[in-house]
């Protein structure tokens, strides 16, 4: 027996983190109760632990995991934040290592290495929200997000023809980053790809019916349709799947990741822009990953174990 499978066969006990501070927490708390239900059903003991108000590391160390699955979305789940404590308390871990995570989290780091590294990103710049709420920083239309933060959170598309940025930037209510990304707008269709280990699993096209892919099309029910594999020619699937592993190599990632593209076919074009790679991908039995490992012959709880006995520090 291999020392690989003498290791995951002593995996015995697994605390599923699920919840936590962000933004992203109901999402969190969805995908991390599906992963420890799967869990149970792959014969591992399962601890869930939401990590919003106590002390993580008393309860790591009173649950006693030999593996710890991760997973919460958004910052201080998926920034690196989690990942030191996990290395300093040496509880291997599922998904990205502390500098990855904490790359991929920043959208402008995360495409200053995607530039260096030849892959096709659109311009942007990094402004603090009271100044892209006062003047367009960028000439219409364009895209403002918050440059650490995921599942569309706080995201503003401002068409040719607007007056103004959105005013709620700039406003006391606002309780986002005060940092904000505003990137060139590039029309076209969604693409994603989840890439496993070192593979990529397919090409979902994501459409919605709403103004575009916000959180509400991301996870309120009938909010978007994903299509498997993505009715689009052979060789932009190839592309977008290199692509995407190339993303996910150029971060440093580990485990699992997804990375979102822009595809824009106008005018007999062909023109694919990396977005970003999310290192903590939505993992209900629903989520974009899951579909595509079930597209490729493997189950969700498969996939979960896969990604247990894929767990390790020094990530």
């Amino acid at each position: 027996m291999s020392k690989a499978m003498s290791a995951a066969n002593e995996i015995k006990r697994v605390v599923v983190l699920l919840g936590g501070r962000s933004a992203e927490r109901d999402v969190s708390l969805v995908s991390g109760a599906g992963c420890a239900q799967a869990l149970r059903g792959e014969g591992f003991e399962v601890v869930e632990i939401d990590p919003k108000d106590s002390d993580l590391a008393a309860q790591l160390n009173a649950a006693k995991p030999d593996v710890v699955f991760n997973a919460l979305h958004g910052r201080w789940g998926e920034d690196g934040c989690v990942q030191g404590l996990l290395e300093l308390m040496r509880l291997p871990y599922t998904h990205s290592g502390v500098l990855a995570s904490a790359l991929a989290m920043h959208k402008q780091r995360a495409k200053d290495v995607f530039r260096a590294a030849g892959l096709p990103v659109v311009n942007s710049i990094v402004a603090d929200r009271r100044e892209a709420a006062s003047r367009h920083l960028m000439e219409p239309p364009y895209v403002v997000k918050p440059v650490n933060e995921g599942s569309s959170v706080g995201v503003f598309i401002i068409r040719k023809g607007d007056n103004r940025p959105p005013e709620a930037l700039g406003t006391a209510e606002w309780h986002l980053s005060s940092e904000m990304m505003i990137e060139e707008y590039v029309p076209g269709r969604e693409l994603t790809v989840a890439v496993m280990g070192t593979r990529a699993l397919a090409v979902t096209e994501i459409s919605t019916d709403l103004a575009f892919y916000d959180y509400e099309a991301k996870y309120a029910a009938g909010g978007s349709r994903h299509v498997i594999p993505a009715p689009i020619p052979a060789a932009v699937t190839k592309e977008a799947m290199v692509l995407a592993e190339r993303a996910h190599a150029a971060l440093g990632c580990r485990g699992v990741t997804r990375t979102d593209f822009r595809y824009d076919d106008s005018d007999g074009g062909h023109r694919l822009v990396v977005l970003e790679t999310n290192t903590q991908p939505g993992m209900t039995p629903t989520s974009l990953v899951p579909e595509q490992a079930a597209y490729t012959g493997l189950s969700y709880g498969a996939l979960c174990r896969w990604m247990v006995e894929d767990a390790s520090c020094d990530r």
